[in-house]
């Protein structure tokens, strides 16, 4: 089974993620979305199988908090692929995605134990 984390270099979380497929032997590539940004279509797709825009953001972000309450509440699909293609470390990371279908954000131990059936 392929499996891509897509998150940010610099992202502690990723980083724990990354680590954490290595040990346990799980192949994986990474991929940089600020540096690789997503088509539209991909973004659509994500938010269709992980809940919502809304599920699909961090809104614990310092990126978050500072935007301006009127780019806090996009109204369509556009106006949400807008903002995060200007601002791709709003997506909650890691998302993971197996070549099975399967895609998931966040990490943590159990969850990636039971995603992975380790």
């Amino acid at each position: 089974m392929t499996t891509t984390l897509y998150g940010l270099n610099n992202c502690d979380t990723c980083k724990k993620a990354r680590k954490w497929l290595d040990r346990f032997g799980v192949a994986h590539a990474f991929v940089d979305y600020r540096d690789n940004r997503q088509a539209p279509e991909t973004l659509v797709d994500w938010k269709d199988r992980l809940g919502g825009w809304e599920a699909m953001i961090n809104k614990s972000s310092t990126t978050w908090r500072t935007l301006p309450d009127s780019r806090k509440t996009p109204g369509s699909d556009a106006e949400w692929k807008l903002l995060l293609k200007e601002y791709p470390q709003l997506i909650r990371r890691p998302v993971v995605v197996t070549d099975d279908g399967a895609i998931t954000q966040g990490f943590s131990d159990n969850g990636f134990k039971k995603r992975f059936d380790i």
